[in-house]
């Protein structure tokens, strides 16, 4: 029986492959290896974080050594001791490295005399390697002396949230797996599955607001949940509102008013709306974050009516109706203006010494463009 006292992400870990969400080409392609017994030296798993690469990692070493899986099959059974131990964390044979935290010469070094001994009681002794990119570059050279010639017994999986930073040599020694953000439809759908199992009442625009604000990571979406969940406690109903404040989001309603001001060609009235909001305490960073996701939106409807239901999902009818007719309203090249402006003023704002000044003057070149 799962611990209840665990963090979403930990209990809702997946115990099998078929329980990945998304990441399907990567889960397809580890599998056939399994069940064909094509297994490679060393992995790279590169990508944003919360995609899955460690948990992969970790069921792709579970795979390999579980003592019930038969030819031909490539899924852990989760029964046996090798199984157990390691989704307990005490598996004799499996290394974890957090290079962020380990990332010297005398780790890799001790690492390296390790590999020549066998597994104590598994078919292979696994590394996995957290964040190798933080290798220092003794520790790098190191470890591709490793790779160049590692024992039958011994298999790397290396991860990283960025591969460009990667000694060339050693990214060339692994089969490299690319993990994708996953789509805020897949996210809803895990979260869905989480909530019935949970017995919390939370509706889809409730869920919808968590995964846009995950930014494709299905970890952070997890967590997310974890706290509205906490928030909500015995009555266990979590509303809309209930999600903005806690994730300090700004209602996309508000945004929808303030962008009526430039359609107005109002700059005096979109400044003043904008210092009101900041005055109630809303964040300016998360205010620049929520009108640069919604000018997205606008200008992603502006150029395809295709994309209309996903991108309108989880809004009320009163937030579409509004977002389309000021989708009717603007030039695709206005909008196109408009974006630019503000991904300009949200970088200025982390050196503007008032956090608000750069969208004022985004706001005052804004309407004077449209005049």
């Amino acid at each position: 029986m799962k611990n209840k006292n665990l963090v979403l992400y930990r209990k809702y870990r997946p115990r099998t492959f078929s329980e990945v969400v998304g990441q399907e080409y990567i889960v397809k392609t580890l599998t056939n290896a399994i069940s064909e017994n094509m297994i490679s030296h060393a992995y790279l798993f590169a990508g944003p974080r919360g995609t899955g690469k460690t948990t992969v990692a970790r069921l792709l070493a579970k795979s390999l050594n579980c003592l019930n899986r038969k030819e031909k099959e490539f899924e852990p059974c989760n029964n046996c001791s090798s199984c157990k131990e390691i989704e307990e964390g005490r598996a004799i044979d499996l290394v974890e490295i957090d290079a962020a935290s380990h990332r010297g010469i005398d780790e890799i070094r001790e690492l390296r005399d390790g590999i020549r001994f066998s597994p104590t009681k598994s078919k292979y002794k696994i590394f996995i390697i957290d964040e190798c990119h933080q290798l220092s570059k003794d520790a790098a050279n190191a470890l591709l002396k490793t790779l160049e010639e590692p024992p039958s017994h011994a298999i790397f999986i290396l991860a990283t949230t960025e591969a460009h930073k990667m000694i060339p040599t050693i990214v060339s020694r692994c089969q490299r797996f690319d993990f994708r953000k996953l789509t805020a439809s897949e996210i809803i759908n895990k979260l869905e599955t989480i909530a019935q199992k949970e017995n919390i009442n939370i509706d889809r625009q409730s869920l919808n607001l968590i995964a846009m604000n995950s930014e494709g990571s299905i970890r952070d979406a997890e967590g997310f949940l974890d706290q509205v969940m906490t928030f909500a406690g015995e009555k266990k109903e979590i509303k809309p509102e209930d999600v903005r404040n806690l994730l300090g989001m700004v209602e996309i309603n508000l945004i929808g008013e303030f962008v009526d001001f430039f359609v107005k060609e109002d700059s005096k009235g979109a400044v003043d709306f904008l210092n009101g909001m900041l005055d109630k305490g809303y964040d300016p960073y998360e205010f620049s974050k929520a009108l640069i996701n919604y000018l997205r939106d606008a200008l992603l409807l502006k150029l395809s009516s295709n994309l209309k239901d996903s991108l309108l999902e989880g809004l009320t009818k009163e937030e579409k109706e509004r977002l389309l007719k000021q989708v009717d309203h603007f030039k695709e090249s206005y909008l196109r203006d408009l974006l630019n402006i503000f991904l300009e003023a949200s970088t200025k704002m982390k050196y503007s010494p008032i956090p608000q000044l750069p969208l004022e003057l985004g706001i005052v070149e804004a309407i004077n463009l449209k005049k």
